[in-house]
């Protein structure tokens, strides 16, 4: 048995070498899907790993507030356009209230699109309206000056703090310090300037421009807040003080119905919306390796094809083998050797050329300043190593069994 494999394979091998334009054709298909396979796995991996990191890089301890009802299980509101129902009395009621000990910080924000000068230098830019407690919450250091207090929010007064992208387009590396800026036509004093943070979670940090809450809202003319958000003292904490929150708010809102139907706010927290984000990233990766995977099915159908062309060019060699002594199950063996032979091969190859690229991505992402993880799975390996030879098998399977069965004396007559 073993005698009769090692011959089948040996023979299989000849006939590939002696073919090989033909040979590396078939295994393109395999090649390409295999490769597709492993590269989209590997990015799909990546970029869960790197918006995870960017929400954990906030911390796990948050609680995000906002405006509008949401479903139960629902990680959003479903009516929070044009919603108005948060204010900056709610943010207060929070930090003040005694009833909640294990609240560390609460800030609040209202945000718009503003544009500032600075002499003959105009630039368009987000406007974020806050507390003094933004970096409490939010973290981040500055590289100068200061970041407004709490009694400088209550006074209503115009100073500002740059991200680092604003400060550069501005004023380039000068001293940006107790300049005078006007922000859709209002003048502000800069007090601060923060460092370079870059995006996290699709915001870039670095190009707003940070200003007292109440005087954000007269300047956007609202007097409503977009989003409050809490830092609890621990994350073990953070289920209790969720119920905690929404019974303050309900009682704010002079809500009756102490069951949610009734709420006009949605309060979430960063442990739920890393348990959503992880499963949705998860079903869109395998969504997206199955589609990728189809192109093995494509490429299994050329083998197919190949494998057909091939029974019709060695008719009269698979005639004279028959007619040597050569049985049905021997010629039947070769071809399936032969296809699953070409499918590993083209699926190794696959593998090592997914692994190339998914090293490639990784490197030019890491240029660009994004915290992108390298990660091949060897289950991912294993599995695109097993189809492939799974489809070698499967559609090697018909050709074999027309060669295996051509009558030797027909075979032999075939021109």
């Amino acid at each position: 048995m073993i005698k009769a494999f090692m011959e089948s394979f040996k023979i299989a091998v000849t006939s590939l070498l002696s073919n090989k334009i033909q040979s590396l054709l078939t295994m393109l298909g395999i090649i390409i899907g295999v490769a597709s396979v492993i590269l989209i796995i590997s990015i799909g991996a990546g970029a869960q790993s790197l918006i995870l990191s960017e929400i954990k890089s906030l911390g796990t301890n948050l609680i995000a507030i906002l405006p509008g009802h949401s479903e139960e299980g629902s990680f959003s509101p479903t009516n929070s356009f044009g919603v108005t129902t948060l204010k900056y009395e709610d943010a207060l009621a929070l930090t003040d209230n005694r009833d909640i000990p294990n609240i560390e910080a609460v800030t609040a924000y209202s945000k718009g699109f503003g544009v500032v000068e600075w002499k003959s230098e105009t630039y368009n830019t987000t406007l974020t309206g806050t507390t003094a407690s933004h970096l409490d919450v939010m973290g981040g250091d500055l590289e100068e000056g200061h970041f407004f207090n709490s009694e400088e929010e209550k006074r209503f007064i115009r100073i500002a703090v740059l991200g680092s992208a604003v400060r550069k387009e501005l004023f380039g590396y000068s001293d940006a310090i107790g300049q005078k800026i006007k922000i859709n036509d209002y003048v502000f004093e800069v007090i601060g300037v923060m460092k370079e943070r870059g995006n996290v979670i699709l915001e870039d940090y670095d190009d707003q421009i940070f200003i007292p809450l109440r005087t954000a809202q007269r300047i956007l003319g609202v007097n409503y807040v977009g989003l409050i958000r809490v830092k609890v003292t621990s994350e073990e904490d953070i289920y209790q003080v969720e119920e905690n929150i929404k019974t303050i708010l309900r009682e704010q809102h002079d809500i009756k119905n102490r069951k949610g139907e009734n709420d006009d706010f949605m309060v979430q927290n960063i442990a739920k919306a890393l348990d959503m984000i992880t499963e949705i990233t998860n079903s869109l990766r395998y969504f997206l390796a199955i589609m990728a995977g189809l192109s093995l099915v494509v490429g299994g159908i050329g083998i197919m094809n190949i494998m057909l062309i091939s029974v019709t060019e060695r008719t009269r060699e698979i005639g004279l083998r028959k007619a040597v002594g050569a049985k049905s199950l021997h010629v039947l063996g070769q071809f399936l050797m032969e296809a699953i032979f070409v499918t590993v091969i083209g699926g190794v190859t696959g593998i090592i050329l997914g692994i190339i690229l998914s090293i490639l991505i990784a490197t030019g992402a890491h240029l660009l300043g994004y915290d992108w993880d390298f990660i091949i799975s060897l289950n991912s390996i294993f599995l695109a190593l097993g189809v492939s030879a799974g489809v070698g098998l499967f559609f090697g399977f018909y050709p074999a069994v027309k060669a295996s069965k051509l009558d030797p004396i027909t075979a032999l007559r075939y021109e």
